[in-house]
């Protein structure tokens, strides 16, 4: 069944989805997964069964949806002061945390939802986060490869990895980082002119 609702709520709505979405942590904190059903979680937000069918549709929708909000970045990304750092210190948080123990649970939640809203949605964030640093780098003068470059040869070898293999190591991602900045990609964007930065 698909999800009913696929944007932010605000009011009621929003206070519901807060208080079912915190219901749902501190399930997953206390008891095995497989135990946790819509009717305990309702119990736990306060609200009925009914509510959270007709908004999510199913546990593994509202789990998705949960997810996706774990996912959601809640800061820029660090600048380091240079492209290349940017997008090595991004690199190295995201696989550490997308292949930790929650992570990869919030990544299974995601994909196993049939609706995939929220697997674009994941996408849309953290392609957001390499247009931030690619702008940064732009403003400084600094090439910086496609943003689709990006995400096809740093950001999707790490998931495949996280998924069917080990997690990437340090070393590996840093590798990644340093062969799609030495690419020819990067050296068909040409920096911004110091007139356009200066009048950002």
């Amino acid at each position: 069944m698909a999800v009913k609702e696929n944007v932010r709520p605000g009011g009621r709505s929003a206070r519901v989805q807060a208080s079912v979405h915190k219901a749902v942590r501190a399930l997953l904190q206390s008891m095995e997964r497989t135990d946790v059903t819509i009717p305990l979680i309702a119990g736990e937000a306060g609200v009925t069964p009914s509510t959270i069918y007709r908004r999510w549709g199913d546990l593994q929708e509202l789990l998705a949806d949960v997810a996706v909000e774990r996912l959601r970045p809640d800061m820029r990304p660090v600048d380091t002061g240079s492209a290349k750092g940017d997008l090595e210190a991004w690199a190295e948080q995201y696989a550490e945390e997308m292949s930790s123990g929650i992570g990869r649970e919030m990544i299974r939640d995601v994909l196993a939802a049939q609706d995939n809203a929220n697997a674009c949605k994941c996408y849309a964030f953290t392609r957001e986060q390499m247009e931030l640093i690619g702008d940064r780098a732009q403003g400084r003068g600094e090439r910086f490869p496609p943003v689709d470059a990006v995400m096809d040869r740093v950001v999707a070898p790490i998931i495949y990895r996280i998924l069917f293999g080990d997690a990437p190591s340090a070393d590996h991602v840093r590798g990644l980082v340093a062969d799609v900045m030495s690419s020819e990609a990067v050296a068909a964007t040409p920096p911004l002119p110091v007139s356009a930065r200066k009048s950002g």
